[in-house]
């Protein structure tokens, strides 16, 4: 019986990037979605054709509701789920703090936060060995904004991944018992589309200078660590906060 992981945001980035080399790892996927429908379903074709058993589910993760349609889609499909990669996150247009308003933070802490919260919940559900589950591994996308704090650009995206790194503590805690392993990744600047996002397509080679090693990672150098952690060889690593950030 194949592996199965969901992997939130799977139709872009470092998303789209981990679902590839699950798939040559011979993981049956659940690819989420939020609104790049054209794009998760390229991602699907290319797991598809090697083989490999994958959906699409279109789901905003800080939207309860659709979060347990998600998951009832994927009891239905596999019966089980044994990997989540919480990997669904969004941030939006430099500014300072003063400039920000509320609704920003909501939107941001819903996208970063609660879609990890509640993607992880559902998911203990159904893993741990509590409720009748065979274990499991939960990976959380935090950033190293969370160490840095990103002042003058995306504070809130900072304060978002800091509450991921709390949550990845603390619920490694909570369950290690159940079976299941809960650790974070901690990426740098990666080249993907997100800095765009933000309103700076080019920042990367902006900062680039502050990485010690000179230059911006790339999706599949993360995903090389998300695999890693979700795999048998790091059945003694949970609560691990991992930074893959060049040196930054």
């Amino acid at each position: 019986m194949s592996r199965v992981m969901l992997i939130t945001g799977a139709s872009r980035g470092i998303g789209a990037a981990t679902a590839r080399l699950a798939a040559r790892q011979g993981y049956a996927l659940c690819l989420n979605y939020h609104q790049r429908e054209d794009a998760a379903n390229q991602v699907l074709e290319q797991i598809r054709a090697a083989g490999v058993s994958a959906i699409t589910v279109k789901a905003d993760v800080a939207d309860e509701d659709q979060v347990l349609a998600m998951f009832d889609v994927i009891d239905r499909e596999f019966g089980h789920l044994d990997v989540l990669v919480n990997n669904a996150g969004m941030l939006e247009q430099q500014m300072r703090l003063e400039k920000m308003d509320a609704a920003r933070w909501t939107r941001v802490l819903g996208a970063n936060v609660i879609g990890s919260f509640l993607c992880a919940r559902e998911a203990i559900k159904r893993m741990s060995t509590k409720n009748g589950g065979r274990g499991g591994s939960i990976i959380n996308l935090s950033s190293i904004a969370a160490r840095l704090g990103a002042p003058g650009e995306y504070i809130d995206y900072a304060a978002a991944k800091g509450a991921i790194d709390s949550m990845t503590l603390g619920l490694a805690k909570e369950v290690a018992g159940e079976g299941i392993r809960v650790n974070g990744v901690r990426p740098g600047v990666i080249h993907t589309d997100i800095h765009a996002s933000g309103g700076e397509p080019d920042r990367i080679e902006r900062v680039k200078a502050s990485v010690p090693m000179g230059r911006g990672g790339q999706a599949e150098e993360i995903a090389e660590a998300i695999l890693w952690l979700a795999s048998e060889q790091a059945s003694y690593t949970t609560g691990a906060l991992l930074d893959v950030s060049g040196g930054r």
